[in-house]
């Protein structure tokens, strides 16, 4: 009965309470990650690299790498996209993997109405060996490397007019999938909850050379408290950027950014930790990488035109 319990509370604390997707703070550049609904909101398909290093200088912390991909298809209206990931936090790890599509209404010959769906697999791994026992003659945590693959879906809206404005809502881990690890399959309720997010982002113009663009992440899972992140850069000629940003419960944060010739995107975070842990920590370091494919000139003229004519 006691490894029971000591089961629950464990994957209650490390999956059944609190968020459990992975945090970014440039949410802003890999949407598609979140939202399968991006997928097809620009005229060309674009590779989108994040690399988090959370609370630096202390053992174990979360480290998260995510990749995504998305553009148009030869179908017109048609978006498509697939994301991989890895999210390390002390003796747990995830891997996933989603491939969505996406179909595009047109609100007006501007606005358009995106509705997207993904769907993938989530491997959870726990490695028993990382973790120290107060009962060392207790077996059922020493058991080595365990593993649950499970299915996992997302869906969202994305509302947006080209580079202008954007607002997006989607619900990741749709499933509910259950997570079963040892030998104890009754052991626990741990499972992927449903999340919810919202974010937005427009962009107002400062003369000739400068932009101003505010954006906003809202997340909520039960019965975790909710996130909001709240976010503000100041773009110069579309090549350079300088940024701020606030989490509620957690950090500060400073950013900055270059394009290089409109294809190659670099972006670095920092984030000041707000919580009893920046006694310990030396912050979270997040590195952005972007690249777009865009087509030759003459084939790039007849899909403007097209996208124009929808």
């Amino acid at each position: 009965m006691k490894r029971i319990l000591a089961i629950s509370f464990l994957f209650s604390a490390l999956v059944g309470w609190g968020q459990q997707l992975e945090q970014f703070t440039q949410y802003q550049f890999n949407q598609y990650a979140y939202n399968p609904a991006v997928a097809g909101s620009k005229p060309y398909w674009e590779v989108i690299s994040n690399n988090r290093y959370q609370w630096v200088g202390i053992t174990d912390a979360p480290r998260t790498y995510t990749i995504s991909v998305n553009g148009p298809t030869r179908w017109d209206k048609i978006g498509g996209g697939g994301y991989i990931y890895t999210d390390i936090v002390g003796p747990t790890r995830r891997i996933g993997a989603q491939m969505g599509t996406s179909y595009q209404l047109d609100i007006n010959e501007d606005i358009k109405l995106n509705f997207g769906l993904s769907f993938g697999l989530n491997q959870w791994l726990v490695d028993g060996s990382k973790i120290i026992l107060k009962n060392n003659s207790d077996q059922v945590l020493s058991q080595g490397l365990q593993s649950a693959i499970v299915p996992d879906a997302k869906a969202g809206l994305y509302l947006y007019q080209d580079e202008k404005w954007y607002f997006g809502v989607s619900a990741p881990q749709l499933l509910q999938s259950k997570l079963i690890f040892f030998d104890y399959q009754n052991s626990t309720e741990s499972r992927l909850e449903d999340h919810y997010m919202v974010n937005g982002g427009y962009q107002f113009e400062i003369g000739d050379d400068f932009k101003i663009e505010p954006s906003f992440m809202f997340k909520y899972v039960k019965p975790a408290p909710m996130k909001l992140d709240v976010a503000a850069r100041v773009i110069y000629q579309d090549m350079l950027w300088l940024g701020g940003a606030f989490r509620t419960n957690d950090a500060f944060t400073a950013m900055l950014g270059y394009v290089h010739d409109d294809n190659l995107m670099l972006g670095y975070s920092y984030d000041f930790t707000t919580t009893d842990l920046k006694n310990y920590s030396f912050g979270t370091h997040e590195i952005m990488l972007g690249i777009k494919f865009k087509r030759s000139t003459a084939k790039g003229k007849k899909s403007d035109e097209s996208a124009m004519l929808n």
